[in-house]
């Protein structure tokens, strides 16, 4: 709204297309975003927008400047996290730790604070702090049978955690309970208890037209269970 009618629209046209494009192609997403900030350097939202497309390209030190400026501009905490996570990416785990115990931390919405704790979890294992980082993700939140947007992330990372600490069966079990609340498939849950079981998945396809021969169905009968049916989950393709 600060902006004229023209510029606002030329703007709004790259923030869209930041928006798509960040997490198929985030090399593209970061260009768009720098037009935008050429266009609107003191409009808040594209501030926020470059500082995303640059975490995502892993320019961290420049994420936090944008971040920064962003947070500035409206005096909003929500993107504590984030920036607390561009400090580990900067490899400084113990400043993101540090933002981990500020008072901002408390000013943040549930969603906010579990991220904060993602982050903080995330610093103690940079830190070389296994069981630190998995008594910081033991919460209420993980201990809830309720199913919020973080609850997949967070169980995934708990069950990273554990098997990390050479405690495979509760990773399994936790990698499980992350694919149940998984609906997006945001993470790879399922490939990571496929490898806990020791399943190995093949590509049928190939790279010619050999996958017509008989060798691939005396093959195909190797990967089966006692049960004779797909031992690689493959039925659910």
């Amino acid at each position: 709204m600060s902006l004229p009618k023209t510029l606002a629209e030329d703007v709004a046209r790259n923030l869209v297309m930041v928006a798509r494009l960040i997490d198929e192609d985030p090399e593209e997403a970061y260009a768009y975003s720098r037009i935008a900030l050429r266009l609107a350097s003191r409009v808040a939202a594209v501030r926020e927008a470059a500082g995303f497309a640059a975490y995502a390209t892993q320019k961290y030190a420049e994420a936090l400047a944008e971040f920064r400026a962003a947070r500035r501009m409206t005096g909003s905490v929500d993107l504590w996290p984030v920036m607390a996570d561009c400090e580990r990416g900067l490899g400084r785990p113990e400043r993101a730790m540090a933002m981990a115990g500020d008072p901002e931390v408390q000013k943040l919405d549930k969603a906010g604070q579990v991220e904060m704790r993602l982050v903080a979890a995330g610093a103690r294992r940079d830190m070389g702090q296994i069981d630190a980082a998995i008594v910081t993700l033991q919460s209420p939140e993980l201990a809830s049978n309720s199913v919020q947007p973080w609850t997949p992330r967070l169980r995934y990372a708990y069950a990273d955690a554990l098997l990390e600490a050479g405690r495979e069966d509760e990773a399994r079990e936790w990698f499980g309970k992350a694919l149940e609340a998984d609906k997006d498939g945001s993470t790879d849950a399922s490939d990571r208890l496929a490898e806990l079981d020791g399943v190995e998945f093949v590509d049928v396809l190939g790279d010619d037209d050999e996958t017509d021969e008989a060798p691939l169905a005396e093959d195909a009968s190797e990967g089966r269970d006692d049960q004779g049916g797909p031992a690689d989950g493959s039925a659910k393709a």
